[in-house]
């Protein structure tokens, strides 16, 4: 344990320390709170922490590694803080908070991030609402200067078309990820179970659709003054910084704003039951599912700690319990638990998942989990399951630590719940102090005997398959009366400045990029090796890529190259699969194996000091599998009810209609996971002669990323080198069929609240600095970012989907353009019509020269942020070997972003955008979409998906 902690050490100071000293200069108005510097033998974050005079916390946290910076201004309120009636506030005003503000125009706070390489988003939850970017260090000032400009002066630019087109958003979302996705409302049931009426978790943050057509713009303005203080945020800044002269930034365009009104610490509002409910929920599924849920106490409370070992020993990963006695004998697909812990209040969850073909054993399902429950309470933990958790959060604390935003997060949010912005040493102390006796505590204290609230989750009108008939029903919503809010009841807050915000900040100076320096190997059996060292982090990621993917099953065994890599995880000839997850959890290293179109492949992310026995493990289970024809049976049962699962998502069945209309009967429509039908033609002789003929060094390609060097690199696949193999078979060739005219294909999904429009064609198969990626480059404004004109006019002018996505990809053969949204069911015709529009409009026209300006901006900075992490540099490494790029190809590209003619890319997007030459494609109710769409007069044909 000493060497972990000293390795953890290292990590912590890598980057150096820059922060100031109390006795050195601060800007007027800024005092140093606290400093953390490394200690001898503790595991930290290196920080300084900083208050404003106007109650602003400020973290700064240096990181010379990469060229980048992470900002996250976190303000405390969430849902928590709404009031019965009025849920989704919290919400629904990060939406706003992208709207513009004084002296940012309407939607320009994603274009001058986009434009200067960066990257941004929002998030909401039951406590806490955050902005963040990650940009170049160079552009850190812009990113101050925009977040606080609306912090000071979001509601000079806030009127009631943004309020209405955002609360449009908003209802578009919570259609596509809950009303409309299977499962989708199962946490908005158990809140309501759980939580008596007006408790603020008994909402879900996205809140209920009618309370926001109970609001007004004036309502969204009080909000922001009452929570949007300065005093109520924490700013967070990490990476490449010069901290005095970020001070100096944050004191200038901060400074000025103006305290909100004190916020008072929320009361801690655990709760009781005080009777066992029971829950029923009606759903479009084939699949029945049981959650049981006890109240518990609140984060940080002393409980939590073994609470979340104990949802571990039960749920987490193929040792836990759950797994063993229910998965793995195939009594339920899935099975877990977990504890969901809020600042308020936690619950801890158990869950399992039927098996389609079980559906009438949902309540001895529920009885066996209960059961599995008492068993541990009576016989305790065993240490060497305590051991394997805590060697796997210990190496968790240093991979979280590989990316600034990482651990800017963690700093963020602790200040912003504990008043302490590090706690990775507090939080594995307290893990070291778990044991069997403290897990059997929490058991007795809260889970053991006391009441609970049961959620049965089964097919429509099958009410009968419920673990028991509901004894609660939860009382139906009733949205607050709207409440009148004139101009001058709003207490605004004004901000006087000593210099001119109008004035958009420059960059700082030029970017130094750190391309990663790469070495190759190459093996005598024909394994080619790439790497690159990185010392940042006591870590190594290794990639082995075989050529077993998808593309190479024989017809008709779909699945067949998904279910072979499911089984090498399944033990070896030596040793079960148990033995082996115990140790690579003590080691706390991962291994695992996942399929492609191309490869399988195997991935390890371990310590340094303990990749020779996690490679050990890997030559183990790639060498000497163990093939059981009772583990061959399980999973490909389990694949099968997987694939029912995936299949009843509308976004599956548009994925599958994409394939079938562009591809025709050719192997590129087939279903790489497999259908029922494929996979129960799968044999495990199948699954051997695969692996004999596909999993070979000839083809075999190696990405070491790390803090390993080169020779280390090398000798430590001596094993592999010695592999020795057949040459894969070569791809049959394959014959796409060629496209006439346009028709709309219908893909019926009865009672669906959404639908999902698609527009696609065959495009090119992948090239790294020709044709296909110029087409990428000509997308960029139609629908290849958030200001693009399709999710302008589709989103934010006409509230029509939550959002417009783009895909221009390609593989060795083929390639494929889309264009997709989810949009609300009556707005679907109207969507197709506005693609075509934009497309027809864009494919006739081109960009303009500020569209051409802002592509080359926003492309040819980006790659400040792409090689930050091992796994970014992986899959850096992973494309050049595959396609045989050139090592400074990514130079090649950004040379062209730089020099390519506006007038190329119009051609490419007069060739390659004209709508016509696009199929459509239609997932939805067609009971009521059908008779819509016909007005289009476009030819129709209805699509059975293949399953």
């Amino acid at each position: 344990m000493r060497k972990l902690l000293l390795c953890l050490l290292c990590l912590a100071v890598f980057s150096g320390c820059s922060s100031v000293r109390e006795s050195d200069a601060l800007p007027h108005g800024v005092t140093l709170v606290d400093k953390q510097s490394p200690q001898p033998g503790a595991v930290q974050i290196p920080y300084s922490k900083y208050k404003l005079a106007n109650g602003l916390t400020v973290i700064l946290s240096p990181d010379h590694s990469d060229p980048l910076v992470h900002v996250d201004v976190t303000y405390h309120v969430g849902s928590a803080r709404e009031s019965q009636g009025r849920t989704g506030f919290a919400h629904f005003f990060e939406h706003m908070m992208f709207q513009g503000s004084k002296h940012v125009k309407d939607q320009q706070h994603f274009k001058l991030i986009t434009e200067a390489g960066g990257t941004l988003n929002g998030s909401t939850n039951q406590d806490r609402t955050n902005y963040y970017e990650t940009v170049p260090s160079n552009q850190l000032e812009k990113v101050l200067w925009l977040e606080s400009d609306r912090m000071g002066f979001l509601l000079d630019a806030v009127s009631q078309r943004k309020f209405e087109i955002q609360r449009d958003t908003v209802k578009n979302e919570r259609a596509q990820n809950y009303d409309n996705r299977p499962y989708g409302l199962m946490w908005e049931k158990m809140g309501e179970a759980m939580f008596p009426s007006g408790h603020p978790y008994s909402w879900q943050s996205i809140g209920y659709v009618q309370d926001l057509d109970h609001v007004d713009v004036n309502d969204l303005k009080s909000f922001f003054l009452r929570w949007y203080g300065p005093n109520n945020a924490v700013l967070t800044i990490g990476g490449d910084i010069d901290v005095e002269q970020t001070l100096a930034w944050v004191a200038k365009y901060f400074g000025p704003i103006p305290k909100g009104p004190e916020v008072k610490s929320a009361p801690k509002r655990p709760v009781t039951l005080s009777a066992d409910r029971y829950v029923t929920m009606e759903d479009r599924i084939q699949q029945p599912m049981v959650v049981i849920g006890w109240p518990t106490e609140y984060k940080g409370a002393k409980s939590q700690t073994s609470l979340d070992v104990l949802a571990q020993v039960l749920g987490d990963g193929n040792n836990s319990l759950l797994y063993q006695s229910l998965v793995k004998t195939q009594q339920a697909l899935s099975a877990g638990a977990f504890q969901r812990c809020g600042e308020l209040a936690c619950t801890f969850y158990i869950y399992a998942m039927a098996p389609s073909d079980k559906q009438h054993d949902l309540q001895q399902l529920s009885q066996k989990l209960l059961n599995i429950v008492g068993k541990l309470e009576q016989q305790g933990v065993a240490q060497q399951r305590l051991d394997e958790i805590k060697g796997m959060a210990k190496a968790d604390a240093v991979f979280a630590l590989e990316s600034v935003k990482g651990k800017v997060a963690q700093l963020a949010s602790n200040q912003t719940f504990f008043g302490q912005p590090d706690r990775l040493q507090q939080e594995l102390d307290k893990l070291e102090m778990v044991s069997s006796a403290s897990v059997q505590h929490v058991l007795r204290q809260f889970i053991v005997n006391h009441h609970k609230v049961t959620l049965s989750v089964v097919p429509r009108g099958k009410s009968e398959l419920a673990v028991r008939p509901a004894n609660f029903v939860a009382p139906k919503h009733i949205s607050a009366a709207p409440r009148h809010i004139d101009d001058q009841d709003l207490a605004l807050r004004s901000v006087t400045d000593n210099f001119d915000r109008t004035v958009v900040p420059s960059a700082s100076g030029p970017v130094t990029l750190h391309m990663p320096k790469l070495y190759s190997a190459y093996y005598e059996n024909g394994i080619e090796l790439m790497g690159t060292v990185m010392t940042e982090t006591p870590t190594v990621l290794v990639n082995i890529n075989l050529p077993a993917g998808n593309r190479f099953v024989p017809q008709g065994k779909e699945g067949l190259a998904e279910l072979t890599a499911h089984l090498l995880s399944e033990g070896s000839l030596t040793h079960s699969a148990e033995q082996i997850q115990s140790e690579l959890d003590k080691l706390g290293s991962v291994i695992s194996v996942d399929t492609q179109t191309y490869s399988t492949r195997i991935s390890i992310s371990s310590l340094s000091k303990n990749l020779p026995q996690t490679l050990a493990i890997v030559d183990e289970l790639l060498f000497k599998p163990k093939f059981d024809v009772s583990d061959f049976k399980r999973l490909r049962n389990q694949m099968i009810q997987g694939a029912i699962y995936q299949h009843q998502k509308l976004s599956w069945l548009a994925s599958q209609a994409t394939q079938q209309v562009l591809f025709g009967d050719s192997l590129f429509a087939r279903i790489g996971e497999g259908t029922e039908t494929s996979l129960a033609n799968i044999t495990l002789d199948d699954v051997k002669s695969f692996y004999r003929q596909h999993y070979t060094p000839h083809g075999t390609q190696i990405a070491v990323v790390g803090d390993i060097s080169k020779q280390e690199a090398i000798k430590s696949m001596a094993s592999l080198s010695e592999w020795q193999g057949d040459d894969a078979p070569l791809l049959d060739p394959q014959i796409v069929p060629e496209l006439h005219g346009q028709k709309i294909y219908l893909v019926d999904k009865p009672g669906a609240l959404q639908s999902i429009v698609r527009y696609v064609r065959q495009g090119l198969p992948f090239d790294a600095t020709g044709e296909q990626f110029l087409t990428q480059l000509a997308n960029f404004n139609l629908a290849g970012n958030f200001n693009s004109r399709m999710n302008q006019n589709l989103r934010e002018d006409k509230g029509y989907t939550y959002g417009v996505s783009s895909t221009l990809a390609g593989n060795r053969e083929i390639g494929v353009m889309t264009y997709s949204a989810s949009v609300r069911k009556d707005a679907t015709v109207n969507a197709i019509r506005e693609i075509q529009r934009e497309m027809s409009h864009y494919s006739q026209s081109g960009m303009t020269p500020e569209e051409m300006y802002f592509m080359r901006q926003a492309v040819g900075q980006q790659d400040a942020l792409a090689y930050e992490t091992p796994s970014q540099k992986s899959q850096l490494l992973n494309g050049i070997m595959a396609y045989s790029l050139d090592h400074d190809y990514l130079q090649q590209r950004n040379q062209i972003v730089a020099t390519v003619g506006r007038d190329v890319l119009d051609q490419l997007a007069k060739k390659w955008f004209n709508p016509k030459d696009y199929q459509i494609i239609v997932v939805g109710d067609m009971k009521t979409l059908k008779p819509e769409l016909e007005k289009l007069k476009i030819p129709m044909e209805d699509l059975e998906i293949v399953h």
